[in-house]
């Protein structure tokens, strides 16, 4: 089966955002459920560290995708229409050198479980100029997954979204190592 190229289209926006997909289409019923969106676990978070260690002081900078929502819209035949939103959370950690950084992430689409239809790279820039800590909801609008026919319903296809990862930095999410920059440092044990 050969499916043309995917559309996507990506526009930052505060949480306060309205509207939506939905607001775009007719009344009529959808053919089928919306494809599941979800983070890819292995690169739903990412930390740098400044190549001295991977202790808390060695880190430049956390990324963690935090929340990941779809709506879509298809009847009859149309193609599938959808919207993602992304929430992330980021971290500026003790080796930082910058008030800003820039975090690549991408959404692809696959079959469900199998093959990667289409992948779109994307980069995202973390403003720390009023502390350690930032959040930032992306919305991602456009994005067209064709159907060979009316048969073909979204529960065949996954969106999944993730940092894209060194692989350095995929091996310390596999290895289960983590770190949070809004963890309470120093924080008594007896409480």
């Amino acid at each position: 089966m050969r499916f043309p190229c995917l559309v996507f289209a990506a526009t930052a926006c505060l949480s306060a955002c309205s509207g939506g997909v939905a607001d775009v289409f007719d009344a009529r019923q959808n053919a089928g459920p919306c494809p599941p969106a979800l983070a890819l676990y292995d690169a739903a978070r990412v930390i740098t560290f400044d190549g001295t260690g991977e202790l808390f002081n060695d880190i430049r900078y956390t990324g963690e995708i935090t929340d990941v929502r779809l709506q879509c819209r298809y009847a009859e035949t149309d193609p599938i229409r959808a919207e993602l939103e992304i929430d992330f959370a980021f971290g500026r950690g003790p080796a930082s050198e910058a008030a800003t950084h820039n975090y690549p992430y991408f959404v692809a689409i696959t079959r469900r479980d199998a093959k990667v239809l289409e992948r779109a790279d994307f980069v995202l820039t973390a403003n720390f100029r009023d502390g350690n800590l930032a959040a930032v909801n992306e919305r991602i609008s456009d994005i067209v997954i064709p159907r060979v026919d009316g048969g073909i319903s979204g529960a065949n296809f996954e969106i999944v979204v993730g940092f894209d990862l060194t692989e350095d930095e995929l091996q310390f999410n596999r290895d289960g190592k983590r770190f949070r920059l809004d963890a309470q440092v120093g924080r008594d044990r007896s409480e």
